[in-house]
């Protein structure tokens, strides 16, 4: 097992704090194939990709060692494509002595290294050209991928010991810290992520004036710093376009928030970093500020997915319930950056929604973003498809791809946390940790076929008998749950953190039951694409309708209010899934053609039986394109039986032996 250079460092005003990676291992079930196979396949995929998109040979061209300068047309901020994937190599080989993945991963870091300028500046796009440098904070990304830079260091300096880009992103942290700050310029990023990278940095060295920078960072917004320079007539056209101040997050101070607009990954980065901030320094008016946001996101721009970003243009929140499903931008990014706020969210308060944001964002919005072998990407999330839209296995702006690997190399770490008064489970999945409570050593085991069955084993083996608490999660989506120990029996009801305490002796078994019945969900009336329709969710997972496995277009079938769910294992299906067969009726649309509008007494009635399939979300799109929809209109959504008793679908629930 790789050792830890420096071990995780506990911020004052966190509830919970995190685990190290490498004392986590994801032993089998569910998550074991994606952080095994897929994820190293994605690596080695992504790696051939930045080498094709001379994404790396642009960090051999400024240092001399190249003899063709980069064929590909790049974006200023493609570094941080090279800078995410060595941070997911990082988290990956916190468990994992691949020594291919080291080889490579030591050639990378070598290539950016020898581009660096003798005064840490680290940025391809602006090299040795000191009259750019930090002139188009608003557009050209150099903090940003500055701080991503800083991210990918920490994490191989904690997982590996590597010293070298280490090294070289402390150089660059000191750059900024001399060149920003109230003695220095002013001004921020037109993207956020410096912030919570240098709050990283100061963790990860104890040197507070990285703590300084990223608050005073966090203080400059909304001071009207982000504006191009008014003779650039293309950036100022771009900058009204995009949606001025409130795209980049410059609308307002910090502590004045009370909605989330602009764009999505730049607005859930920045709230990482303002929560990290509040993790260090306890500031109540920065947490305050949070909260406002995530309830307006949460209760009003979220997607059932856990996806956020509603237009195409400016790829951000739109106005309150603007939540289309066909047009819908839900950037895989975003799902990443709600799942990264929600995690800090966790850390600061011990609340159990933001882990089960957490958990549906990690399902349904992060997971949907990469094939099932880790060689295709989606960069945008519909909800609905009318056909022809796939993954690809590369973009020109390639920020989606390492993002996921990073994500999911870094899963390990999610799972439990501790606190003074004991242990934590946020996540189920099969695995086992080695904790450490007191100075003594207590291992924690999951035993678990979740998310497809909710029955959970856990055994909790202190090294010597001790007292203190297991906390465990009951998601706000459960109902019936039940918590088993010592032949007590609980019904906790979520979200919440069941608190078990008491004295452990080892081996103790705690036995979990999460009822996962499939069951329609609603949104509000004000979500116009969804009106009379809804969406299945078993568990954690959203699922959906794919053209492939039914046999009309999916945006003819409709349910009934009480239609018949059967959950059924199949084991040949897209590696492995829990499909629902759906008792349903098809629309007769064919009596429409050519008419686009008909009077509704004339409208046809859905009177053709079906048996329908719905398949997880995340596993749309692995057979070719397809058409696809999340939102199934049903019936009788306004009656109580009416309709229901026309149709004659039966009323029942139940689950196939899996």
């Amino acid at each position: 097992m790789v050792t830890r250079v420096v071990e995780v460092s506990r911020s004052p005003f966190a509830i919970v704090v995190p685990v190290p990676i490498e004392s986590v291992l994801v032993t089998a079930g569910f998550w074991r194939r994606w952080l095994g196979e897929t994820l190293r396949s994605a690596l080695f995929h992504q790696h051939r990709m930045l080498e094709e998109s001379d994404r790396i040979n642009r960090f051999r061209w400024v240092s001399g060692r190249a003899r063709e300068p980069p064929s590909h047309s790049l974006a200023p901020f493609d570094d941080s494509d090279v800078y995410k994937w060595l941070e997911a190599c990082g988290y990956f080989l916190a468990r994992s002595n691949d020594a291919e993945v080291r080889g490579i991963v030591e050639c990378v870091i070598d290539e950016i290294v020898s581009a660096q300028e003798p005064d840490g500046y680290l940025f391809t796009a602006h090299h040795r050209q000191p009259s750019k440098r930090w002139r188009n904070l608003t557009f050209d990304h150099e903090l940003y991928c500055a701080g991503h830079l800083i991210q990918a260091a920490i994490a191989l300096h904690r997982s590996v010991g590597e010293d070298r880009l280490f090294s070289a992103s402390l150089k660059l942290a000191d750059l900024i810290t001399r060149t920003f700050g109230p003695e220095g310029m002013a001004g921020v990023c037109g993207h956020p992520e410096i912030e919570m990278a240098l709050i990283e940095l100061y963790r990860e060295t104890g040197v507070e004036r990285y703590l300084r920078e990223a608050a005073f960072f966090v203080d400059e917004r909304g001071k009207g710093r982000l504006k191009p320079d008014p003779e650039d007539r293309l950036n100022s056209t771009l900058y009204q376009l995009l949606g001025g101040p409130e795209y980049f997050v410059d609308h307002a101070p910090v502590r004045e928030f009370s909605e989330i607009t602009g764009h999505a990954v730049r607005a859930l980065y920045l709230n990482c970093g303002v929560t990290d901030l509040y993790l260090e320094t306890g500031e109540e008016a920065l947490m305050a500020a949070m909260e406002r946001v995530w309830r307006n996101f949460v209760e009003r721009k979220m997607y059932v997915t856990g996806a956020a970003g509603s237009r195409y243009i400016s790829e951000s929140f739109g106005t309150d319930y603007e939540l289309p499903n066909e047009r819908a931008y839900a950037e895989t990014c975003a799902g990443v950056a709600n799942f990264m706020w929600n995690w800090r969210m966790l850390l600061a308060t011990g609340e159990a929604r933001f882990a089960d944001i957490m958990e549906l964002a990690l399902y349904n919005a992060i997971l949907p973003g990469i094939s099932l072998d880790g060689s295709r990407y989606f960069y945008m999330n519909p909800l609905e498809s009318s056909g022809g839209y796939s993954r690809e296995p590369w973009f020109r702006c390639a920020c989606c791809p390492p993002n996921v690997a990073r994500l999911l190399a870094s899963l390990p770490g999610y799972l439990y946390g501790v606190s003074d008064r004991g242990v934590w489970i946020h996540l189920y999945c099969s695995s086992s940790a080695s904790l450490v409570l007191d100075d003594a050593e207590v291992k924690i085991t999951q035993e678990t076929d979740y998310p497809w069955n909710g029955s959970v084993k856990v055994l909790v083996e202190p090294e010597q008998p001790s007292t203190f608490s297991l906390f465990l999660r009951i998601p706000g989506w459960s109902v019936g749950s039940r918590v088993k120990i010592d032949g007590r029996m609980l019904a906790p009801r979520g979200p919440y953190y069941l608190e078990v305490r008491r004295r452990w002796h080892s081996p103790s078994v705690v036995k979990i039951t999460l009822p996962v019945k499939p069951r329609l969900v609603a949104s509000h009336p004000y979500v116009r694409d969804n009106l009379s329709k809804a969406t299945i969710r078993r568990g954690p997972l959203i699922y959906c309708l794919e053209s492939i496995d039914n046999p009309v277009d999916p945006r003819e079938i409709v349910l009934a209010r009480r239609a018949t769910m059967v959950a059924r294992w199949k084991r040949d299906l897209l590696g492995g899934v829990v499909a629902l067969e759906l008792g349903a009726y098809a629309l007769d649309t064919g009596v429409l053609s050519p008419r686009l509008y008909i009077d509704l007494e004339k409208y046809p009635h859905a009177r053709r039986r079906i048996r329908a399939l719905a398949i997880p979300y995340y596993a749309w799109a692995n057979r070719g394109p397809s058409k696809m929809v999340i939102w199934v209109p049903v019936a009788d959504f306004f009656t109580s039986g009416g309709n229901r008793r026309r149709l004659g679908l039966k009323e029942s629930h139940r689950d196939a032996s899996l």
